[in-house]
């Protein structure tokens, strides 16, 4: 009988492992926690030389909008330039110097003009560099409220200000 217990209790101990094993490995990698998180609104696009980051269309009025977010050279050695923006109604170009970002919201340079535009929406969107680089995105469309209240959404700042 003495011989018996050290085999039930070896069983028992099998049988516990069996049974935890599935547990314990969900402990393991690929865990939600290791995912990428975008915290932000707007979408990004971390492709070619020149990365987009929260893309967004900030807009006050139906129909037109400005394409707010900041662009990002990877290049330590050479500038690119947004040649132009699908829906743009200024052709504005803008400079991204070497390994160096520029945030597209503060100036409002780039106003997007297209009948998807409504807050809650999303718009498509191609950015086309000089050095052959063509990013498209499925951009959100926001009111310029709250964080996005200081986005100009108009003919330019002047403008933004003007009551009537």
């Amino acid at each position: 009988m003495s011989t018996l217990r050290p085999i039930l209790g070896r069983r028992i101990a099998a049988a516990s492992l069996l049974v935890l094993a599935p547990v314990l490995t969900a402990c393991g990698f690929n865990a939600q926690t290791d995912a990428v998180y975008q915290s932000s609104t707007g979408v990004n696009a971390r492709t070619g030389q020149v990365w987009v980051l929260n893309a967004t269309v900030v807009t006050g009025t139906d129909g037109e909008g400005t394409f707010a977010g900041t662009l990002v050279n990877q290049s330590r050695t050479k500038s690119a330039q947004l040649v132009s923006v699908s829906g743009d109604t200024g052709a504005a170009t803008v400079v991204v110097p070497p390994a160096s970002p520029v945030n597209l919201a503060t100036k409002g340079q780039i106003r997007i003009s297209d009948p998807a535009i409504k807050p809650g929406a999303y718009v498509k969107l191609t950015l086309q560099f000089d050095n052959g680089q063509s990013t498209d995105l499925n951009v959100p469309v926001v009111s310029n409220t709250g964080d996005f209240a200081e986005v100009p959404v108009s003919g330019g700042a002047a403008d933004s200000t003007d009551a009537g």
